[in-house]
């Protein structure tokens, strides 16, 4: 499937500030994932936000991320606090580090920030995508 830099971002603006994700079809979720992927390779960086039931699913979850953004990194050889019940899980791909902390709002999902310090680079911010996305 070849897009466009405007038809990815058309295809990620309909998950932009979602109270709950919508159910997709095999077809959209290979939409949405060549959208990602495209915008990642076009930005400099990206910052990745995940709301969870727990830690691990927030692991799992930004394993399966950062794998498909072609990140080279073992999430799991990171310190990260031991934090019971729901977390938010935070990644900063400029300075490769991870914030972890509880989280007690009612969203779940991954948000992207795709960061360019050109003026007219990938600048924006989309989700709440599945945590399953890439699994």
């Amino acid at each position: 499937m070849s897009l466009t830099i405007q038809d990815a971002e058309g295809i990620l603006k309909g998950f932009i500030c979602t109270d709950t994700i919508p159910s997709i079809s095999e077809e959209e979720k290979v939409k949405i994932q060549t959208a990602l992927l495209l915008l990642t390779r076009e930005s400099e960086y990206q910052m990745i936000g995940i709301c969870a039931d727990s830690r691990e699913q927030a692991l799992t979850a930004l394993t399966e991320y950062l794998k498909a953004f072609q990140y080279s990194m073992n999430v799991e050889e990171n310190a990260l606090d031991p934090v019971e019940g729901s977390v938010y899980l935070k990644f900063n791909g400029r300075s490769q580090t991870f914030y972890i902390s509880p989280y007690l709002d009612k969203y779940r999902g991954v948000l992207i920030s795709f960061q360019s310090t050109e003026e007219n680079g990938i600048n924006g911010v989309y989700g709440h995508f599945p945590l399953d996305l890439f699994a």
